[in-house]
């Protein structure tokens, strides 16, 4: 097992992975820019080392201040949490170098599915059901006529190297097509440094569904069940919740059993997510995260597996410590992510917390690096924290999620705290009749006007 784990990242992750790292027994190095100093992470960790100014490119992506960092505290482990760099192959590789550990997949594994074109790829060949679509890239706008007239109209343009959204054109017919590759390849290029892109079938009214799943790098993986991240606005998740109420037991087993195998054959090492859309009962993959995601605790509520230990036994050289037919799913859970955000313009709202106050009870779970008195920096994401709430129902656990949402206090910044108060009483959400484009279109037609 490692000595000690420089955890390289900030907020309610970093303090996730720290209290992990303290319940197995090993020393933990926070890192943190100037604009982090007094972060809870910070105050509770072993160590810490301060990495640079607050912009990101300084501090957190910085990796010779973190590969220092490591060699001025002794540290031989690195986990990157989710975001900055957990999914930069080129920093798993440089730590190797240093004889230091990358809590995470293989180098060769993040980068294969960094790469949207090669992942669908690899994703195909390991037998996972992919969405109709391009081969490989998109070349010119003649191309993207003659591919998509083969599969037919509304088709989307993704960026090859895109996320969260950046870099994907929806073209419901021909004289939308030219516009919307030119437009997503101008966005990728902006984004990510490559003007890449593919094309995929358009549904047009699919839910989101992850599949999570444990593999020990050396041909032993199993899935822990699905996640329905079905509610989002432009592309980003803002409720999670497990089992997903679109899936019978028949489905859910068939496709976790599908990925678990195909894990297997590609030996994949830690945790990961292989996300789909799923509509009329068959599963298209999306894209794999190669990293912890978010809404991890979504199923660790349901599983009683801590996925994060499971990451760092894993990369210690640990066998997974549960079998596929041991794995039992309890009951159900939802997660709520607080942001720091007005809850019907979204904009960002920095500044200092005067008052705070976290729900507490059977089945409630608060991940959150925030306090009374905490400033929320304006230089990173404005995740305040998330709530978990865990119910033997899915009704049962709706009424603890009310319950706790009214208990929640926040002040000081305005919070998403009032849309999650609205959603939980709301019909369609209460009985899980909702697909991606339903929040948005929701908030379109003046949902949350009164708020």
């Amino acid at each position: 097992m490692f000595d000690k784990i420089l955890i390289a990242n900030r907020g309610e992750i970093a303090l996730r992975i720290l209290r992990a790292a303290k319940e197995l027994g090993i020393a933990t190095v926070a890192v943190h820019s100037t604009a982090d100093a007094d972060a809870m992470h910070v105050r509770l960790a072993d160590e810490s080392v301060c990495i640079g100014p607050p912009a990101a490119r300084d501090s957190y992506l910085n990796v010779p201040a973190l590969i220092a960092a490591c060699e001025i505290t002794g540290a031989d482990a690195v986990h990157p949490g989710y975001g900055f760099l957990s999914e930069n192959a080129g920093f798993a590789e440089v730590l190797s170098d240093h004889n230091i550990a990358f809590i995470g997949p293989k180098a060769e594994h993040i980068r294969i599915m960094g790469d949207k074109i090669e992942a669908k790829r690899t994703a195909k060949r390991l037998g996972i059901p992919c969405v109709p679509g391009s081969e490989g890239g998109i070349e010119t706008a003649e191309d993207a006529v003659s591919i998509a007239a083969g599969i037919g109209y509304p088709v989307l343009i993704k960026a090859a190297s895109g996320g969260g959204g950046r870099g994907m054109k929806v073209a419901r017919d021909a004289s939308e097509l030219e516009h919307a590759y030119t437009t997503a390849r101008t966005e990728a290029a902006a984004a990510f440094g490559d003007d890449a892109v593919y094309m995929e079938k358009y549904l047009e009214k699919p839910r989101h569904i992850e599949i999570q799943i444990l593999g020990d790098g050396k041909g032993d993986a199993i899935h822990l069940g699905e996640r329905d991240c079905s509610l989002q606005r432009r592309h980003q998740k803002v409720w999670e919740e497990s089992p997903s109420p679109a899936l019978n037991d028949e489905e859910r087993a068939r496709i976790g059993e599908i990925c678990a195998r195909a894990m297997q054959e590609l030996q994949y090492r830690g945790a990961g997510t292989i996300e789909f859309l799923y509509e009329n009962g068959e599963f298209y993959f999306i894209e794999m995260n190669t990293r912890i995601q978010v809404e991890h605790p979504v199923t660790e509520m349901i599983t009683g597996v801590d996925l994060v230990n499971e990451q760092i036994r894993i990369a210690a050289g640990a066998p997974l410590s549960v079998a596929q037919e041991e794995l039992t799913l309890f009951g159900h859970a939802i997660e709520c992510r607080v942001n720091a955000e007005h809850p019907s313009s979204f904009r960002p709202s920095p500044g200092t917390i005067s008052q705070f106050h976290t729900p507490g009870g059977l089945g409630v779970r608060v991940d959150s690096a925030a306090y009374q008195g905490y400033r929320i920096p304006p230089h990173y994401d404005s995740l305040v924290g998330k709530l978990i709430v865990h119910g033997r129902t899915r009704n049962e656990c709706m009424m603890r999620l009310r319950r706790a949402l009214d208990e929640f206090v926040v002040e000081g910044v305005d919070t998403t705290l009032p849309l999650f108060r609205t959603l939980v009483r709301n019909q369609d959400v209460q009985n899980g009749l909702y697909d991606i484009h339903w929040l948005e279109q929701f908030l379109e037609k003046g949902g949350l006007e009164d708020i």
